[in-house]
């Protein structure tokens, strides 16, 4: 049987291979040829330059300081020197967010673990309850529940520790919630001017056979809000000419590298080969091929860009309104816009660099369809990789693979073989599998049609947490209990089986503990060290860089990556509540992790991480669902666990601790969420009234004429109504006019649409034109 020492030995490996990553880092980081794959951020924010353009030769490329390399473990105190505020404006509220949920983790369990070991821990131990059983156990397990005996009062310890818990983790998330919300209020508050501010995504524009879908928006918003529309962007479907540009800057690539091998050489020109990735075909000047080819596309480009203008098929039925307050826009996004609920849909828009563009020319009405498609292939998904972690949990016990063969035995008892299957093996296997799934859940979430970055990746991320809690949670505690104790299930009755199943539980700990060390402590080592982003930048620079423009480009600073990370600290959020009563053993090694992570994230938001949105940390209502959710299957597991040890006295007083937890949620859902879905009125109108107050003659028509225009548009040569928002908006008043054949002098709704006939109707046109 694993024994302590066993796991302290597989603890070594996981602290050797962290520790590794660490000193490769720190030699790594302070080389000057390296400076910008490790401080990235600050090139681009333009406030660091290179030191490869001073100095001597040698030390170009080498860092000759020899004190530099003693203080290798400066970066720690380093990052967490920048207070909060200075933070949030060096890198967004969603990042200084971000690194709040690894506080918070240490803010649950450090007092959790604290009264863990000194209540449960001695009396959880001082009892031989698994010495006297036939079950497979290590020594771990005899600090779990496990090793109470079947009707103990000792179970009573267990119950009011559970109490203890939930009350306490519900007291943090109640403070951290009223903290988060009041930190989005005062971010939203003191923010600089952003067009988001003011604008409003319409959908589901009715169809209108006398008005263009631009002239139908123009005339249904200064009909309805007259006094703060200020202008609007038509939305095109541009999905081809997206892929010729993306096309072009490919070969625009191409032709860049080829240049500069020829800038490089001039004795003889580059040549490639025409046919399949360049292994066939007729051999031709690479050089004067990417041209051709580029002027080619060049051409197609201007053609499919008039197309698209011009072609009333290739406009969606929405649109970005714009308003000339915040306060107009917030009325927009927060209201119902007609009679019939289904048309005219508002909502607030996307940030311009949040926008994903290639989901925007989807259909309103196909989004429910695609929806259910991906529902069910989701389904389908999660419960087939049951296959490989059933496979991978065999590997998590060494007794189990010595039964199954039996003449490995002496190879596998050599202590280094043991501990480096236990403690190393399980989980690194088990990470292999699930290497490829954020970017399969993030394929799912675009074909449902999410419009923003920041709505994809937490759509993502919720299905990433459900993958890991069905398989990495309760795959890797199901599965493992069959293989521990499928030769007991054979020989025992049926109604034995569920108290099996119920002390088999606690004893899946040891995996947890080798996963959470493999998966967090060398994960975020492996995260700092940055290896990929470092290998890709050296090749670019070589091969493709000739410029600083080009090398800026071939930084890689990535991002915190919400979609996979946030569910992975989900996943030890689980664990933490699950185990806390029943193993409490296993909560160190989540401080550990909780305590590293929160060190290595914040020095990769201050030096690395370029977030592509910003969201003033509308995820946290997720965040907080979450540990509800991971609370709440704590004490159902509970529940059942003590079932199983003939404790049923326990039970009444614990169904109550769901009840308890749901209604608290519940009540945090109702005071602090709304702060996060829908922007009050009296907080836009104050800062409207300041900006008036300072700024009384900004052009903010100027401002928010170009900011959710299509990408491919920009550059090129924009349709009339682009040209049109440019013109100075203040004109003397004019009648709103119409192109409807039939009603002239009305703006009521076309034929596809709902009408009334009143007088009010007969006079509606007479709104004046701001």
């Amino acid at each position: 049987m694993a024994s302590l020492g066993d796991i302290g030995l597989a603890a070594a490996i996981n602290l050797l291979s962290a520790l590794t990553f660490l000193i490769a880092f720190a030699v790594l980081r302070i080389q000057p040829i390296n400076d910008r794959v490790y401080f990235p951020k600050w090139y681009l924010k333009g406030l660091r330059t290179s030191p490869l353009h001073s100095g001597a030769f040698v030390s170009k490329f080498v860092n000759l300081d020899f004190n530099s390399y003693i203080r290798f473990l400066n970066w720690m105190p380093a990052a967490l020197q920048m207070p909060e505020p200075e933070l949030i404006d060096h890198a967004g509220l969603d990042s200084a967010v971000y690194l709040r949920i690894y506080l918070l983790g240490l803010k649950i369990f450090v007092p959790i673990a604290l009264l863990a070991f000194s209540v449960m821990v001695p009396v959880n131990w001082t009892n031989d309850t698994l010495k006297r059983s036939n079950l497979v156990y290590s020594s771990i397990d005899k600090l779990s529940i496990s090793n109470i005996p079947l009707g103990s009062n000792r179970f009573w310890t267990h119950l009011v520790m559970a109490y203890a818990f939930t009350f306490w983790t519900c007291y943090i998330l109640k403070r951290e919630y009223q903290i988060i919300a009041t930190m989005r209020l005062h971010f939203l508050a003191s923010e600089r001017r952003r067009p988001d501010q003011f604008t409003v995504l319409v959908r589901n524009v009715p169809p209108d056979p006398d008005e263009s879908v631009s002239e139908l928006v123009e005339h249904f918003f200064l009909v309805n809000h007259p006094d703060h529309y200020l202008t609007h962007q038509v939305i095109y479907n541009a999905k081809k000419l997206s892929s010729l540009v993306a096309k072009k800057k490919k070969k625009q690539n191409w032709l860049d590298y080829y240049q500069l091998k020829y800038s490089r050489n001039q004795t003889e020109r580059p040549t490639k080969k025409t046919g399949f990735l360049g292994l066939c075909g007729n051999r031709v000047d690479a050089i004067d091929f990417y041209t051709d080819e580029i002027d080619k596309l060049s051409k197609e480009i201007e053609l499919e860009r008039e197309k698209v203008i011009k072609d009333p098929k290739s406009i969606m039925p929405a649109a970005f309104v714009s308003f000339r307050t915040r306060w107009g826009a917030a009325v927009c996004a927060q209201t119902q816009q007609s009679r019939n609920p289904t048309t005219w849909l508002t909502e607030w828009a996307p940030e311009p660099r949040d926008v994903y563009w290639n989901n925007m020319a989807i259909p309103y009405v196909s989004l429910t369809i695609r929806r259910l498609i991906v529902a069910v292939a989701f389904f389908f998904l999660t419960f087939f990789f049951m296959i490989p972690i059933a496979f991978v949990q065999s590997l998590a016990n060494i007794e189990g693979i010595e039964k199954a063969a039996p003449f490995l035995r002496a190879f596998i008892e050599i202590p280094f073989i043991k501990s480096f299957i236990q403690g190393f093996l399980p989980g690194i296997a088990l990470k292999i599998f699930l290497i490829f799934l954020p970017t399969i859940l993030m394929i799912m979430s675009k074909f449902e049609g999410f419009i923003s970055t920041s709505a994809l990746e937490r759509r993502s991320a919720t299905r990433y947490y459900i993958f890991q809690f069905i398989n990495v949670f309760l795959g890797s505690i199901i599965t493992g209990t069959a293989f521990q104790q499928l030769d007991k299930f054979i020989h025992q009755s049926a109604n034995e089986i569920p108290k099996t199943i119920g002390v088999s539980i606690p004893m899946k700990a040891t995996f947890f503990i080798t996963y959470i060390m493999v998966d967090g402590w060398a994960g975020c080592a492996g995260e700092i060290l940055r290896l990929k982003p470092l290998i890709f930048y050296h090749l670019k620079n070589t091969f493709l860089v000739k410029t600083e423009k080009d090398r800026e480009e071939a930084m890689d600073p990535g991002t915190i990556g919400f979609n996979t990370g946030e569910p992975q600290i989900q996943l030890y959020f689980l664990l933490g509540l699950v185990y806390a009563v029943v193993t409490p053993f296993l909560l160190p090694y989540i401080i550990v992790f909780f305590g590293f992570a929160y060190v290595v994230y914040r020095h990769q938001i201050i030096n690395v991480y370029n977030q592509e949105y910003e969201s003033a940390a509308a995820f946290w209502p997720d965040v907080h669902g979450r540990i509800i959710f991971a609370l709440v299957i704590s004490q159902l597991l509970l529940m059942g666990l003590l079932s199983t040890k003939e404790a049923s006295n326990s039970t009444p007083l614990l169904i109550t601790l769901p009840v308890l937890t749901i209604w608290f949620h519940r009540f945090c859902k109702g005071r602090y969420e709304p702060a996060f879905i829908r922007h009050p009125l009296q907080e836009a109108m104050m800062k409207d009234t300041l900006e008036r107050a300072r700024e009384p003659n900004f052009n903010l028509k100027e401002f928010l004429q170009s900011a959710y225009i299509h990408p491919v548009f920009k550059g090129g040569d924009e349709d009339s109504e682009s040209e049109a928002m440019s013109e100075e908006g203040e004109q003397e008043p004019v009648l709103v006019q119409t192109k409807r054949q039939s009603r002239k002098n009305t703006p009521a709704p076309s034929k596809h649409s709902s009408s009334l006939s009143s007088p009010l109707h007969e006079s509606a046109d007479k709104h004046l034109r701001p």
